[in-house]
């Protein structure tokens, strides 16, 4: 299940943490690839440092107070995050993300646009399923959510430089067919709300949803 993350900040909020993220030291983003992966991966990430910490802190509270997020996700942890660059024909060759992070599980992954799509050519986060492979190139600020478990890649960026911030949730609910059951009743519960609806009917869906949220956590 795809999900896409709007409105996570303001312009100037936005400004200034593209801003941060830029100024940042990077090195080789390989340091930080599976033994798999590390073969097909060719960025740049942010070192460790206080000024990425807050950026990446900063985008963590946000992530965690959208109500996207907060539905689809169930977010228990953040496993990792990492700001990345790709620029002169840097790209991220076929993968699926590492199960654990830091002994974290990881059930979904996110890439938080930051560039300007008509900045750069290429650099398209590309996911493939069963059927076929959808390409994402957002707007900076926009995020998209996706399951850890997918197959993705990141097109050569050909010209130009693409910043993001990329990273990775332990949800509650390990199941994906659980955590798509939850979305869907909140969809239900806050549908009702909106219209007014049978009160009764309101509470029976919101006890059905504490208690599968009971019986699923982890």
């Amino acid at each position: 299940m795809f999900h896409l993350i709007e409105g996570l900040f303001d312009g100037p909020t936005l400004a200034a943490l593209t801003d941060a993220a830029a100024a940042l030291p990077f090195e080789d983003g390989r340091k930080t690839a599976g033994p798999l992966a590390r073969g097909v991966k060719n960025n740049a990430q942010a070192a460790a440092s206080p000024e990425r910490d807050a950026v990446l802190a900063k985008v963590e509270v946000a992530l965690r107070a959208h109500p996207v997020v907060q539905s689809a996700a169930r977010p228990k942890a953040f496993a990792r995050l990492a700001v990345s660059r790709y620029a002169g024909g840097q790209a991220y060759g076929l993968h699926v993300d590492d199960a654990l992070m830091a002994g974290a599980r990881t059930d979904l992954s996110f890439t938080l646009f930051l560039s300007d799509p008509q900045s750069y050519e290429g650099g398209a986060l590309v996911v493939a399923d069963r059927v076929e492979e959808r390409g994402f190139k957002l707007p900076p600020g926009q995020a998209i959510l996706y399951p850890s478990d997918t197959l993705h890649r990141v097109e050569p960026v050909t010209t130009g430089e693409r910043l993001a911030i990329v990273g990775w949730i332990t949800s509650w609910v390990r199941d994906p067919a659980q955590r798509e059951i939850l979305f869907d009743l909140d969809a239900a519960i806050a549908a009702e709300a909106d219209r007014a609806g049978d009160q009764a009917q309101i509470l029976r869906l919101q006890r059905s949803r504490s208690n599968l949220l009971r019986m699923w956590a982890t």
